[in-house]
């Protein structure tokens, strides 16, 4: 039942059956619904999803209305708007979930007493943000830097199969294009 997020804490730590327990007794589940909104911009991110099954979207809204994807977290993935999370601190952003998903939850609170009960977990979170970061320079740098092919290449390693599960225009946003461009770009992939 618990088996991914325990897998995905192995990715980085080992946790004894005990500090297994403690983690998922402070930790909740939920099924959210495809369009739901998990954060909007001016709320505070009170919550840290890990994705069980489907899929949510990290956006920005520009003045002008425009959204720009800034990630998705499928399976496996932990989501958040970070600095409004560890910093309570309004969001500039929003997080929607594009299909119905199953998610476990965990509060600041509730992290921070892991914190000190689990210590590990400390560390399996500061290598998580490490990557996270990461993944955020890789991307600056491939908006600064590739064309709108490259970088729909990198999106499809980075995210396989997602492509199939989720409308075209949260992709288009996120690799910086209009969706007629990414059909153009997918239909010069298949020839």
């Amino acid at each position: 039942m618990h088996e991914l997020i325990l897998a995905n804490f192995a990715m980085h730590i080992e946790l004894s059956e005990q500090e297994e327990e403690k983690t998922l007794a402070l930790m909740q589940q939920r099924k959210v619904a495809k369009r739901t909104f998990l954060l909007q911009p001016g709320e505070i991110n009170r919550t840290m999803y890990f994705v069980k099954q489907g899929c949510l979207r990290l956006f920005y809204t520009d003045k002008q209305g425009e959204e720009h994807t800034i990630c998705f977290y499928p399976e496996n993935w932990w989501a958040c708007d970070i600095v409004s999370f560890f910093k309570e601190k309004p969001a500039l952003n929003s997080i929607q979930v594009l299909e119905e998903s199953y998610v476990y939850c965990i509060s600041l609170p509730s992290l921070e007493e892991l914190f000190e009960t689990v210590p590990k977990l400390e560390r399996f979170f500061r290598i998580l943000t490490q990557n996270g970061f990461d993944l955020y320079q890789q991307r600056i740098t491939s908006n600064l830097s590739q064309t709108a092919e490259e970088r729909y290449h990198e999106f499809r390693h980075h995210y396989p199969g997602l492509e199939q599960r989720i409308a075209q225009k949260h992709i288009a946003s996120y690799l910086g294009i209009t969706a007629a461009f990414l059909s153009m770009l997918r239909k010069a992939k298949k020839l």
